[in-house]
């Protein structure tokens, strides 16, 4: 299982709104086939797998199967693998998760256990395949994306200076980091702010690996017309509470956004809606690289999984922080991080971890 969770990763950024997975057939002590979900609408794992052996002139008939997540039972883009799993006659299925997928959910294991073939759920990896999967399974349970927190901030915890300048607080090496994992989400999220001071493109142009939808919270539509956030792909998203057919929005459209309407509260974008409607257009996982305001208001509305805040060996002085007012009474109330892990790039130092405000997976 451990290997089949290993050739999972290899959908990172590319299977969405699919879940990776991995999947090894073993017989009479072998290795006969292993695959992995490649991309969105490509075969799954187990039929990558299958066909990997066949194309070893390996017979599947009575191997051992080893899938990081339940094998589903509908048609989507391609046809059940629980059918296909029972066509070629695999004699046991071990899973690391059952597929919180309503669609699935069970009904995976049960056209195989009602074909003859053994099932277990190896509890044991159980944990490792939920967070590879963390924004898989916060969709369908939570109807919101797994939401991280990105921040470049100084030793004194401003992450910009009161005239709101930030660039750069850190170097390039940290800057690199920063886009990897901007390829590693299915989309980055800033308020209108960010992109009135700092005009940021949100691309991932220092590593190898696919710009990630470009979300902006821009009440009022106030994002220039040539702001590089927009872009020429097509995956610049502004979220507003003006009209979608105003003179305004028609601009953006042109210049090459798209724009949708969501409620709004005090002028600001409602974010329990933002991340509700991101849900159902496919995004699983969200990076919010937005000013203190933006990072605050998903600390405020506990709408924030993980953080990945990078050090920058700067004292700034007067400035601005995450600015959340959050009522705590107690050092103990407030928000604490778990399953801690730090690293450094040059001189800059990346500290990262789960929020434990977060919900379950």
């Amino acid at each position: 299982m451990q290997r089949a969770l290993t050739l999972a990763r290899n959908g990172l950024g590319k299977t969405s709104p699919n879940p990776m997975v991995g999947c090894v057939i073993v017989k009479d002590g072998r290795i006969i086939g292993e695959g992995w979900h490649h991309q969105y609408g490509h075969p799954h794992a187990e039929i990558e797998a299958l066909n990997d052996a066949h194309s070893r002139g390996e017979d599947v008939r009575g191997s051992v199967v080893y899938v990081t997540l339940e094998p589903c039972s509908h048609y989507g883009k391609t046809p059940p693998c629980a059918n296909r799993l029972v066509a070629e006659g695999v004699s046991e299925v071990y899973s690391a998760m059952t597929d919180p997928n309503p669609k699935v959910n069970g009904k995976g294991l049960k056209i195989l256990q009602e074909a003859g073939i053994n099932t277990a759920e190896l509890s044991d990896f159980e944990p490792e395949a939920k967070f590879l999967n963390k924004g898989f399974v916060f969709v369908h349970k939570y109807a919101r994306p797994f939401i991280t927190l990105k921040a470049a901030m100084s030793l004194d915890g401003r992450m910009c200076l009161a005239n709101g300048s930030s660039k750069w607080l850190t170097g390039l090496e940290a800057r690199t980091e920063a886009h990897r994992v901007r390829a590693e989400n299915d989309a980055v999220l800033v308020g209108v702010g960010t992109v009135l001071a700092d005009d940021p493109e949100l691309t991932v142009r220092h590593v190898e690996g696919v710009n990630p939808l470009r979300v902006v919270l821009d009440s009022s539509l106030r994002t220039p017309e040539g702001a590089k956030v927009l872009g020429t792909d097509g995956k610049c998203l502004i979220l507003t509470s003006e009209a979608p057919d105003s003179l305004k929005a028609q601009k953006l459209i042109d210049s090459g956004a798209e724009v949708h309407t969501l409620p709004s509260t005090e002028g600001r974008i409602n974010l329990s809606e933002a991340v509700k409607y991101l849900a159902g257009r496919g995004v699983l996982t969200l990076m919010v690289e937005g000013g203190p305001e933006v990072l605050g208001g998903f600390l405020r509305e506990g709408l924030a999984d993980y953080v990945k805040f990078f050090m920058s060996p700067r004292i700034l002085g007067e400035g601005k922080s995450i600015t959340v007012n959050s009522g705590f009474w107690t050092v103990n109330e407030a928000f604490r991080l778990e399953a801690i892990k730090s690293s450094s790039f040059r001189q800059d130092i990346l500290l990262e971890g789960r929020l434990t405000c977060s919900p379950d997976l």
